[in-house]
């Protein structure tokens, strides 16, 4: 088990490391406060709940690192991995509609066990990405031929679709675009014909440009008195109109940003988490570290993230079984877009969707997810690492 460690991807670990332990620090920092006046706890409970979560986490990553991956490509492990996913996600549909007081922030995606609450989201954004990789890998060869037909992918093209569908009713609106943009990843990735995968991805890109636009067009006061989400993705195009319904979140995230400058007010300085914006420690985290730490600070958590994302896309480049490309694409590629979508809610740029800054945003669930990834990662890593060094072993012996 020890000789392993020899094969550490220090590139991948260190990172991982330092943001989950700036996640810590900030969430403490931005949680005290807020815990303290509107729930009556104790300034330190959130901050042990995080520390909590990333101890598991990094247990978590250390077992996957020695887990044999070849266990998620057995027909059992893909069923009950399903099944599981189906269940609970089915489960919330289910209470969306028996019990709509179990939404919270307009979502029905919390399953609560005792003093536990799990997002099934979360798991389904890993699961997908095992259960993908599986399908892609094992038809890879017919995927690339001429005669391919996109029925010949009709199992995998419906399971997903299930789970879209069954995500976007809670509804989470960002969990089902974060799995939609991974399965195009990993699709893209596959060895399938370019059409398919540029026609697919063009479809996309023409409704959520043809959806920005109508927006931006129509009247808000039309807009104003419809759903939730809709009023969530005019709040994005129209912020300060709407600063005192769901854009208060983003005027609050602008005003933390302008305030923090280049270098910021100082670690546990913030002002807007002093009640202006609303639990600070979740997906709007990112303004309390840019009002605290300025926009250098911001653009060091950022960069950790985004160093970590490509070297996973750099992992997946050099792997040399399709089943180990394809998930490094899919974690990589999870992980982009969950920091695209929290860096553009904070900004205004795009609709809050309630998706975390990975790493760095209070969470179980996500962090649970993101640290199984980084550990087969790691794994992945290691095995290919041993892999060359076998390799330039036997060429020299």
């Amino acid at each position: 088990m020890l000789k392993k460690l020899r094969y550490l991807d220090y590139y991948l670990l260190v990172p991982y490391l330092l943001l989950c332990a700036i996640g810590v620090v900030m969430v403490y920092s931005a949680s005290a406060y807020w815990i303290k006046n509107q729930y009556g706890w104790a300034e330190t409970t959130v901050l042990m709940r995080q520390l909590t979560y990333v101890l598991l986490g990094v247990l978590l990553a250390w077992f996957f690192y020695y887990f044999k991956l070849s266990v998620f490509r057995s027909p059992g492990w893909q069923k009950f991995m399903l099944a599981v996913l189906f269940i609970m996600l089915l489960y919330l549909t289910v209470l969306s509609h028996l019990d709509p007081a179990a939404a919270i922030n307009g979502a029905t995606a919390w399953i609560r066990i005792g003093p536990i609450q799990i997002q099934p989201t979360e798991f389904a954004k890993l699961g997908v990405i095992i259960y993908l990789a599986h399908m892609f890998a094992s038809r890879q060869d017919q995927m690339a031929a001429p005669d391919f037909s996109i029925m010949q992918l009709a199992q995998p093209v419906l399971m997903i679709s299930l789970i879209l569908i069954l995500v976007w009713f809670q509804p989470d609106t960002g969990g089902a675009i974060i799995i939609a943009g991974i399965t195009l990843v990993m699709l893209a990735a596959s060895g399938i014909s370019l059409k398919y995968g540029f026609g697919f991805a063009a479809f996309i890109a023409a409704i959520l440009g043809l959806g920005y636009y109508v927006i931006n067009r129509l009247p808000l006061a039309d807009l104003a008195s419809k759903s939730y989400k809709l009023r969530r993705l005019i709040a994005a195009v129209h912020p300060f109109a709407m600063r005192k319904l769901e854009g208060n979140q983003v005027v609050n995230s602008l005003v933390a940003i302008a305030h923090g400058g280049l270098l910021g007010v100082g670690l546990g300085n913030s002002s807007q988490k002093l009640g202006y914006l609303p639990e600070p420690y979740t997906d709007f985290i990112l303004a309390v570290i840019t009002e605290e730490l300025g926009l250098i600070g911001a653009l060091v958590v950022i960069g950790l993230i985004f160093w970590l994302i490509m070297r996973i896309y750099f992992v997946g480049s050099k792997a040399t079984r399709p089943f180990y490309a394809l998930i490094s694409y899919g974690i990589a590629t999870m992980m982009m877009l969950q920091t695209i979508f929290n860096v553009g809610a904070v900004t205004g740029v795009l609709p809050v969707t309630g998706v975390t800054l990975p790493f760095i945003s209070y969470g179980g669930s996500s962090m649970l997810v993101l640290s199984a990834g980084m550990g087969i990662m790691l794994n992945i890593s290691a095995k290919e690492k041993q892999q060359r060094l076998k390799q330039a072993e036997a060429v020299h012996a």
